[in-house]
């Protein structure tokens, strides 16, 4: 079995009604893969209905340590993703962090 260096954290926030990611999964979702000696995002994945969203958002989260402060995160969603989801992604980017520094809390 191999040894796992990362940490796999979801987080979730109501969608939007009215909106596609509404229609399709009710919810907003996110998966980030990070490392666990740098608190680095290595990996992203989000509930978006389109892959240039995935991707998107794939590029302004990886590389970004969660432990840091999360507003730096935050004004980067709102500076370059401009939705009707944008408030339930950023609840969810604020779960996560929560969840991951639960979690090493308690380690």
């Amino acid at each position: 079995m191999q040894n796992l260096s990362t940490i796999l954290v979801t987080a979730y926030a109501k969608a939007p009604q009215g909106t596609s990611m509404y229609e399709v999964y009710k919810h907003a979702g996110i998966v980030l893969e990070i490392d666990k000696k740098t608190h680095k995002i290595i990996d992203a994945e989000f509930t978006f209905v389109t892959r240039l969203a995935q991707d998107f958002f794939r590029r302004m989260l990886v590389g970004f340590d969660i432990t840091s402060n999360i507003d730096e995160l935050v004004s980067r969603v709102e500076d370059h993703y401009v939705t009707p989801s944008t408030g339930s992604v950023i609840v969810a980017i604020k779960s996560a962090q929560k969840r991951y520094l639960e979690k090493i809390k308690n380690s």
